[in-house]
């Protein structure tokens, strides 16, 4: 066959139709495969394999053009139309086709759009100089060597975090997702950080190795990667290159304190150091894991006296003992004091040593002004330690009725470690003491997604309705808040809520229930004055109220111009007296 016979015949047999109008019909799956599945969240590999079989077809399509032909009677073997002179006429391809690219067209104007507009948001919402540094993968054969690949990670966190200008998240909230996670994007948007570092460690012996990467999680692109082949004794100054690098890279402002801190060593003894990561390990475990850090803090204090992060760690462990495990709150905060002195004067400008003893200035010393300074000093200091704007808002700031700045500090708590349970119950708890009980529903609703399990979130969130006027809802959070045995906030909470709800008998009962408890371990007075303003023992109430300011029960006493569950007493001068020797500056 001649070669412009050829072409002639792929003209009569249609096949310059089919190859156009498939082009165009292939098109518009591209484009709805490119464009709109990634915002369907469908997969990647269904929209490349869309793709491959569009590929692969074309030939096929123009094959079966070459050997078929549509006819009035349907599709017959050209040989067969031509003997019956019966081919298919029309321009039908020519809409076809015209119809198919214009739905392409529009398909990716939209694809793009949607894109640019989803993803645009996002960024828009995430501050370019915002990082949260992942989990570091433990490459050593020792797994006891996780707790140095976590100190690895939390040591560059915390050099990272001294710097003002970037934002970075807490280590509470990355530890969640693991060293290397597909899904970026995802995981930027529930941190709120635009910039990832993944990394790994492997240490043998006295050998360390480090090796990170510097992600942009929305766009996928490397910004700086390095690899660190040094001597244990050196990671001090891998830790600070790092951290230095990374602020580079991210073009933040460094001021000259700030780049002291960033490459200052907390200590020269590497045994000490390790001792004191695995009782920063502990520590962010909570619960019955605080004796456990406890233990490794005093071993690094015993290998380095002069080590004032591990004093301060042993102040902020002995502060959380009563809430965690029902220690006694005397004891526990003298040893914090005693640990958090020291920890300042081995270094006063340490931002852990002055966030706990602002929390010891409230909960002991019933000082709020000065716990305010603390917590303040402490974020001048570290402006991302998110611990604490989450204390000086749910504590001082509260209690002094400063809720601009409490509620912006608590809001700033939960945009720094935004996946802590704990850090958005108090922040609710904090706009119900505002007064302000539908955005304290909206945050607690956060707080039991985040975690629906937790005890903590119920008994708030109990609170939180049965002064909002659901007592049947109240009751059920309470009921269904789990509490240690003995636990004499639980004992108060679900009786007083009773006696309101005409079951005097059950504060009256908790109340011998009280005294009894009372002989074997420390009772708040706070407690006992709840169940009696349920009884309408206002006397009898202010008394047990006077009691708990005398044993200084900070976290108790200190938000009493603002708890709503001490609304009947206002008005009372025996009451409002109270409240302005409570929020009154202290004499040092």
């Amino acid at each position: 066959m001649k070669i412009d016979n050829f072409f002639a015949e792929l003209k009569r047999r249609n096949v310059y139709k089919v190859a156009v109008a498939y082009a165009v019909v292939g098109w518009v799956i591209a484009q709805v495969a490119t464009q709109i599945f990634p915002f369907l969240e469908i997969p990647n590999w269904v929209v490349r394999l869309v793709i491959v079989l569009i590929a692969i077809g074309f030939p096929i399509a123009l094959v079966i053009a070459w050997a078929f032909e549509a006819t009035p009677e349907g599709i017959k073997r050209t040989e067969v139309a031509d003997a019956t002179h019966k081919h298919g006429h029309g321009k039908t391809w020519i809409y076809v086709a015209a119809i198919g690219a214009a739905t392409s067209v529009a398909l990716f104007f939209i694809g793009k759009n949607m894109g640019r507009s989803t993803s645009g948001e996002v960024s828009s919402q995430l501050p370019a100089k915002s990082i949260a540094v992942l989990p570091f993968d433990n490459l050593s054969r020792d797994p006891d060597n996780a707790f140095f690949a976590e100190g690895v990670q939390d040591e560059i966190l915390t050099r990272l975090a001294k710097v003002a200008d970037l934002k970075v998240i807490a280590r509470t909230s990355t530890q969640k997702f693991k060293s290397a996670p597909e899904n970026l994007p995802d995981i930027a948007k529930q941190l709120g950080a635009m910039n990832i570092l993944e990394g790994s460690v492997q240490k043998v012996n006295d050998q360390v190795r480090v090796n990170v990467q510097l992600i942009n999680a929305m766009t996928n692109s490397h910004l700086w990667a390095e690899i660190y082949d040094r001597k244990l004794t050196d990671i001090f100054a891998v830790e600070s290159d790092i951290a230095k690098t990374i602020a580079d890279t991210l073009q933040a402002k460094l001021t000259g304190s700030e780049k002291n801190a960033m490459t200052s060593a907390p200590t020269e003894d590497v045994v000490a150091h390790e001792l004191y990561l695995k009782g920063r390990h502990f520590w962010g475990l909570r619960g019955d894991s605080l004796p456990r850090a406890i233990e490794f803090y005093n071993q690094a204090i015993a290998r380095d006296p002069n080590y004032a992060l591990a004093y301060a760690g042993l102040g902020e462990t002995y502060i959380l003992l009563p809430y965690y495990l029902g220690a006694d709150p005397k004891d526990a905060r003298s040893k914090a004091r005693a640990a958090t002195v020291k920890a300042l004067e081995l270094n006063p400008n340490l931002a852990e040593a002055h966030n706990a003893m602002g929390k010891i200035a409230y909960t002991v010393d019933v000082d709020l002004q000065r716990a305010v300074r603390e917590h303040q000093r402490a974020i001048e200091l570290s402006p991302n330690l998110a611990s604490a704007y989450h204390w000086v808002s749910n504590g001082p700031l509260s209690g002094l009725d400063r809720f601009n700045e409490a509620i912006a500090d608590g809001e700033r708590s939960t945009e720094l470690d935004p996946l802590s349970v704990v850090n958005l119950v108090d922040l609710a708890d904090t706009y119900m003491y505002a007064r302000r009980f539908k955005e304290a529903g909206a945050v607690m609703k956060r707080a039991l997604e985040v975690d629906p399990a937790f005890a903590y979130a119920h008994w708030i969130n109990g609170i939180l309705l049965q002064v909002s006027g659901d007592l049947e809802g109240a009751r059920a959070e309470y009921s269904v808040a789990r509490a240690r045995e003995n636990d004499a906030q639980a004992i108060a909470l679900r009786a007083q809520l009773g006696a309101i709800m005409g079951r005097r008998e059950e504060a009256v009962q908790a109340l011998a229930a009280l005294e009894e408890l009372a002989k074997h371990q420390y009772v708040e007075a706070y407690y006992r004055a709840l169940l009696y303003i349920s009884l309408g023992q206002k006397d009898q109430a202010l008394s047990a109220l006077e009691q708990s300011y005398a044993e200084a029960d900070g976290d108790d006493i200190g938000t009493i111009k603002v708890d709503p569950l001490l609304d009947p007493l206002r008005g009372d001068p025996r009451f409002e007296a109270l409240v302005q020797k409570v929020i009154a500056p202290k004499t040092q």
